[in-house]
């Protein structure tokens, strides 16, 4: 098994503004040729992260070790990364060609190389034929996709991306985010994304980390940030979760966790759980029972629904329990007769597998 390369390191990184900590004492690694998002609410830090990683700020303590080089106290222009900020910051005057070809100019590169460069990442980014036309004339998926192109036509070993695509549409978002994927994958460089959108960060990203008040409260990759996340923020954060509360209960050869929303719930002897531990369901765990048969191994419970948002494909219901406690339930509309069950004020049976709850420390 070959060693894993880092194209970052961050060790111990901080960052003051007068008596604000705006990242407070971050370390992580993201591995080569990685897509790794940063992810968390604004003002929580990610941004002044990237900030720091390509120089336009200064940090108070840590090191920024990118492809083994310390470029801690190097200058932004020596740094081997390029950025892409969230106002694209295209030159209003120059056409596509000019502005993509921009920084290979300052860099004295020869016209030839200049020339396939640019036309190779016209190509990829499918504006050939947009190529003497001003930013003022394009559209934001458009404008975005030069932003990108002048970032990468230098040959950066990392690309960092300040919540790029916060001002496109829904459905333009979505288009960008595969581009972002497929660039990212044909050029094989790291990208670096920072963005407060969940959807968007579990979609393209083959690493997250989260953060929260200046602090990551930890880095996974998408598929197990979901699915297993270890701490409460992280679960909540990333799409809705039900959390249970209660307490751990040994016995010689079980592990009982005594909630007050589901009763006692077997637990394997051998988990290590926290202390302060809650477990978590995601809402599409949940099924909707037809019967009160009981299962091996189905936590089984019944609610009134009190609340039901129709999404086309998918419902979204919240049921409340005999003593008070709400239930959110995630069901696919696979059948239409179904959402006849949906009804406000109607009784439903649900359950869920004890194996696909989560484990979570508060």
């Amino acid at each position: 098994m070959t060693d894993k390369k880092f194209t970052i390191e961050l060790k111990n990184l901080t960052k003051k503004f007068k008596n604000t900590i705006a990242v407070d004492d971050v370390s992580f690694n993201v591995e080569e040729n990685e897509f790794f998002t940063i992810l968390g609410p604004s003002g929580c830090g990610k941004s002044t992260i990237l900030r720091l990683i390509a120089g336009l700020e200064g940090q108070d303590q840590g090191e920024i070790i990118i492809n083994g080089i310390d470029c801690s106290k190097m200058p932004a222009n020596e740094r081997p990364v390029n950025m892409v900020f969230q106002s694209y910051a295209l030159f209003p005057h120059l056409n596509i060609k000019d502005n993509i070809e921009f920084g290979l100019k300052i860099k004295k590169i020869d016209e030839k190389e200049i020339k396939r460069r640019v036309d190779e990442i016209l190509d990829l980014i499918k504006m050939r034929s947009y190529i003497n036309k001003y930013p003022s004339e394009l559209s934001g998926g458009q404008r975005q996709r030069v932003a990108l192109a002048r970032a990468i036509v230098n040959n950066p070993k990392i690309v960092l991306l300040d919540e790029p695509l916060s001002a496109l549409d829904a459905n333009l978002r979505i288009e960008m985010q595969r581009e972002l994927v497929n660039i990212q994958r044909n050029l094989e460089m790291t990208f670096m994304l920072v963005t407060h959108d969940q959807d968007e960060a579990l979609s393209i990203s083959s690493k997250i980390a989260i953060m929260e008040s200046g602090k990551v409260i930890e880095t996974n990759t998408a598929t197990n940030m979901y699915e297993y996340p270890s701490k409460k923020y992280s679960a909540e954060f990333l799409g809705r979760i039900n959390i249970i509360d209660g307490y751990v209960s040994n016995t010689s050869d079980q592990k009982i966790f005594k909630s007050e929303i589901f009763g006692d719930i077997n637990l394997e002897n051998d988990l290590d759980i926290p202390q302060d531990a809650v477990l978590g369901i995601r809402p599409e765990k949940i099924i909707i029972e037809r019967s009160s048969k009981n299962i091996e191994n189905r936590i089984k419970t019944k609610g009134t629904v009190i609340d039901w948002t129709y999404y086309g494909d998918m419902s979204y219901i919240t049921i409340e329990l005999d003593n008070k406690k709400k239930i959110y339930i995630h069901v696919q509309n696979i059948h239409r007769n179904t959402l006849q069950e949906l009804k406000i004020g109607k009784t439903l049976r649900a359950s869920f597998d004890i194996n696909d709850l989560i484990i979570l420390e508060k």
